[in-house]
């Protein structure tokens, strides 16, 4: 019986272990995104093929959940098309520098710490709208946007931005 009681315990010494661990694991994410790195080509190219056909899958989900959250295929679509601006813009101010084993690069900090704050944004709406329904059940304007297919917008924008900086990136490793 008492192994029982440990159970929801150590279930709860999990969860507040996660949160601690939260904010860490998210600059860890800002310092990794910021890094300089070595372009490896077959790494990019598979990388950008990938999220080639990730992008009609995403757009066939967004469609299929816009039957129960009527607006989620616009907003993905929307987020798609800024995060492939995103990803074009970050090409443009990625630094890049040639060395005898290739390419190194070295993406813009400013996207870097505004996709992080997105990241960090979303995991706290998330907190918010779970707080909102724990304690109330009215219907507020910016839940109902959040449920309403916002989340597949910032999945759109990540989706998009990624595919729009490997292939921008593809073509630069293929550059002399």
């Amino acid at each position: 019986m008492p192994l029982l009681l440990l159970l929801p315990l150590a279930l709860l010494v999990l969860v507040a272990l996660w949160l601690v661990l939260l904010p860490i694991s998210i600059w860890a994410r800002y310092t990794s995104g910021r890094a300089r790195r070595r372009a490896q080509g077959w790494v990019v190219r598979g990388n950008a093929w990938l999220l080639a056909l990730s992008v009609p899958l995403f757009l066939l989900t967004a469609w299929v959940a816009s039957h129960w959250l009527h607006d989620a295929l616009r907003d993905g679509c929307i987020g798609l098309l800024f995060g492939v601006l995103v990803g074009i813009a970050n090409v443009w101010l990625t630094r890049y520098e040639r060395d005898a084993k290739g390419l190194i690069y070295t993406p813009n900090r400013w996207i870097v710490l505004a996709l992080t704050t997105l990241v960090a944004l979303r995991i706290a709406a998330g907190f918010w709208m779970a707080w909102q329904h724990a304690t109330t059940n009215g219907a507020n304007a910016v839940v109902h946007w959040i449920e309403a297919g916002a989340w597949t917008g910032v999945a759109g924008v990540f989706l998009g931005y990624g595919l729009a900086f490997t292939w921008g990136l593809r073509a630069r490793l293929a550059r002399p």
